[in-house]
């Protein structure tokens, strides 16, 4: 069975940065906040990100620095047997794991 590895950057600015791995099964056409929820789900409900994709007219709010360039987590596809870094948004205010302050 394939998966996709998630190394995400987790912690606070009071307690540091720290990466956790994650092994997500990978699933045709699934995207990296669908792996992201994946663990959230099965492995580690206490992981922050944000997103709105199921709220009615939200979105775009699921940015992060994903293989080091910001993207939407939501359109950007994860490939099967792959390795994937997360980490927050540079230049806004962390607040936790890959949550950041919204301009």
């Amino acid at each position: 069975m394939a998966v996709v590895k998630l190394r995400v950057v987790r912690g606070t600015p009071e307690t540091g940065r720290k990466v956790a791995e994650y092994e997500v099964p990978y699933r045709e056409g699934m995207s990296v906040l669908d792996a992201v929820l994946w663990v959230r789900v099965n492995r580690d409900p206490a992981l922050a990100a944000r997103y709105s994709c199921r709220s009615a007219n939200a979105c775009k709010e699921c940015s992060a620095q994903i293989d080091g360039k910001v993207g939407y987590m939501c359109s950007t596809k994860a490939r099967p047997d792959s390795t994937i870094e997360l980490a927050p948004v540079g230049g806004r205010d962390w607040i936790r794991d890959l949550v950041t302050e919204l301009d």
